[in-house]
């Protein structure tokens, strides 16, 4: 009945954008602004580092430059 079905891109972001958006609702729902703000730090600085460890150089060099 139940086969092993990896999940699709567009589902295991929608999935995890609830399960975050649950978390983020009951923690101002129980008060707890204190913990949000460690939690939008950690998620800001786990965003720049992405972008600072990501090579934006190269995207979109493969296309540009031989159409010209």
């Amino acid at each position: 009945m139940a086969e092993n079905k990896k999940l699709s891109r567009r589902t295991s972001i929608l999935l995890s954008l609830g399960t975050v958006a649950i978390v983020i609702g009951t923690l101002i729902y129980l008060e707890q602004i204190a913990i949000l703000y460690v939690l939008a730090t950690i998620a800001l600085v786990a965003l720049l580092l992405i972008v600072s460890f990501s090579d934006l150089e190269t995207v979109g060099r493969d296309d540009a430059h031989h159409e010209g």
